[in-house]
């Protein structure tokens, strides 16, 4: 597998690209629990199998490299990129997961996104783990699906490269008091610890999406929310988390904070950082955020030099 820092790519494969649609790549037709059944018996869907199910049940949409990375974290032995992509064949062919790719006039993108089907449902189910998933989950558009896939890479780079890493969220959930709403950080969070002491970081990824600066604004009134009236324990967070936005770019992240700015719904409670999906893939993520100050009257962005995110 090409290491993060090997990737020579100026765009994110996780960005919005015009025109741009979900295309299905799994299997038709119809596969019985007892072709399933037997093909676990005789050893054709073994552990690793069941592994790779409880990432795509955990995660929702993934890619095959963030499986096999995930894999490699767990300590399940996968040996290849191709070993693992063989035995997503025989899950999508078994009606157990089904996959997708994007595709815009630039072309078909160059990953496949792995998801759950029925017969995964059901197999969970009969193990007595949790499994949200409905039918209706695999329709959720190109953006929304990017989104898990940006913040699925932020966890992974996260577990990966820094040592002060204790554990991950991939769906944490925020109530917005005043309004009273319930709401959920696109990106996942991280909890760090280093010396006894914890800090989390809330990551909400932003796409460049149809009318994106207008949906922007609103989930930061969400966030603006439950920031003005934090208290320790809101949404089982013992401390105030720090809010990362997470951009499709390094332009992206001053056309988002001018967004923030102009719509006034900074939060005066925390700084505001920000990321964008390439800078995950450096060797260390000690410097990998972003802050705008305010200098002469004008806003200048520059990095924050976070050892805690050293390795």
């Amino acid at each position: 597998m090409v290491e993060d820092q090997e990737i020579k790519t100026k765009v994110s494969p996780f960005a919005i690209r015009e025109g741009e649609i979900k295309t299905f790549d799994g299997k038709d037709g119809y596969v019985s629990m007892n072709q399933i059944v037997h093909k676990i018996n005789i050893g054709h869907i073994n552990e690793i199998h069941f592994a790779i199910l409880d990432l795509v049940n955990e995660f929702e949409f993934i890619t095959s490299r963030q499986i096999f990375q995930m894999l490699e974290i767990k300590g399940v032995e996968i040996k290849t990129q191709d070993k693992l992509n063989n035995k997503l064949e025989q899950l999508v062919k078994s009606k157990i997961l089904t996959r997708y790719y994007f595709n815009s006039e630039e072309g078909k993108g160059i990953y496949r996104i792995y998801c759950m089907e029925k017969m995964g449902k059901y197999l969970l189910t009969s193990q007595e783990k949790e499994c949200k998933w409905q039918p209706s989950d695999n329709t959720k558009p190109v953006a929304m699906i990017k989104k898990r896939l940006a913040g699925n890479q932020i966890l992974i780079a996260y577990l990966r490269k820094v040592k002060a890493f204790d554990e991950f969220t991939v769906k944490p959930t925020l109530t917005a008091k005043v309004v009273g709403k319930v709401f959920k950080a696109s990106g996942g969070s991280v909890k760090l610890t280093k010396n006894k002491k914890s800090i989390q970081f809330v990551f909400e990824v932003i796409r460049r999406e149809l009318d994106w600066e207008k949906k922007l604004v609103e989930k930061m009134k969400l966030y603006k929310d439950f920031y003005e009236n934090f208290v320790p324990g809101d949404s089982g967070f013992s401390g105030m988390p720090q809010l990362i936005l997470v951009c499709e770019d390094e332009r992206h992240m001053a056309e988002t904070f001018k967004e923030i700015v102009t719509n006034q719904v900074e939060i005066p409670q925390i700084k505001l950082y920000f990321t964008t999906d390439l800078r995950q893939n450096e060797e260390t993520l000690e410097n990998t955020l972003v802050e705008f100050k305010l200098v002469d009257g004008k806003y200048k962005m520059g990095n924050v030099e976070l050892k805690l995110l050293g390795m």
